[in-house]
């Protein structure tokens, strides 16, 4: 008798095995057939940014001893803030599409790198929005920074822009502007160029 009870439970835990088994199989089985693959949606494009000296751009702070200010130098230190229009072509007087508002500090001691925060507002045919950037500029040199915030259409971007000088002479500076931006699957924005 107590064998039987014995084989008895035997089977029952053997059959709970089993039935466990194929229940966990068919769960894993119903969960994978809903698994999708996402691609993120993307736009790429380029502006360009026109600074002018004491009209968009200012030196609000001078830092210490060091290269004397030009286009291209500022002393470490240097507190400097911007409010530039950004144009379709590298034309100062091309279509404006959007503004870069932001401020750079001088982070190397030869005066060549800061680091910066902007807001590029845009308005374009088909995105409307804010895109905030941060990270290190270098002022001869083209300088990625990543996208670490969005407003409008352009909320939940990921990404980054590269910033490039076209043009140092002169009193107003060219930066040529490339986005790459990046939306997850879950942010899709409303249009599309």
């Amino acid at each position: 008798m107590a064998l039987s009870v014995c084989y008895s439970s035997f089977l029952s835990y053997l059959l709970l095995f089993v039935l466990l088994s194929r229940k966990s199989s068919s769960i894993s089985h119903h969960h994978h057939h809903h698994h999708r693959h996402h691609e993120l949606k993307s736009i790429h494009f380029t502006l360009f940014q026109h600074e002018t000296i004491n009209k968009t751009a200012y030196l609000i702070v001078n830092g210490v001893a060091g290269p004397a200010i030009s286009q291209t130098t500022t002393p470490f230190g240097t507190l400097y803030v911007f409010q530039d229009p950004l144009t379709l072509k590298a034309n100062s007087n091309s279509k404006i599409v959007g503004t870069a508002e932001g401020t750079s500090i001088t982070s190397s001691l030869n005066g060549l790198q800061s680091i910066s925060v902007a807001k590029i507002t845009l308005k374009m045919k088909y995105y409307k929005g804010s895109i905030s950037v941060v990270g290190g500029t270098h002022n001869t040199k083209p300088s990625n920074h990543p996208v670490v915030g969005g407003t409008g259409d352009f909320l939940f971007v990921q990404g980054y822009v590269t910033s490039s000088p076209v043009d140092l002479s002169g009193i107003t500076v060219t930066y040529k502007i490339q986005f790459h931006l990046y939306w997850p699957p879950y942010a899709i924005p409303s249009h599309s160029i």
